[in-house]
């Protein structure tokens, strides 16, 4: 059973979460010859103010 693990800083909505599940579904369905029940596509997310790139997080990136 193919898993996929994605991690984003949140702020997407429930309809872009869940266009981007089911695109990713379909890609490992495709390259991976594999049923749609037997794809796992998971979303974790973080925070912005848990979250860090250049020394700030994203939550003070945004401020600027």
């Amino acid at each position: 059973m193919p898993e996929v693990t994605i991690n984003l800083a949140a702020g997407r909505s429930d309809e872009q979460k869940k266009g981007l599940m089911l695109d990713i579904t379909q890609a490992v369905m495709k390259n991976c010859n594999v049923p749609a029940d037997a794809v796992v596509v998971q979303i974790n997310e973080a925070p912005l103010k848990n979250k860090m790139k250049g020394g700030q997080t994203f939550e003070e990136r945004l401020k600027k």
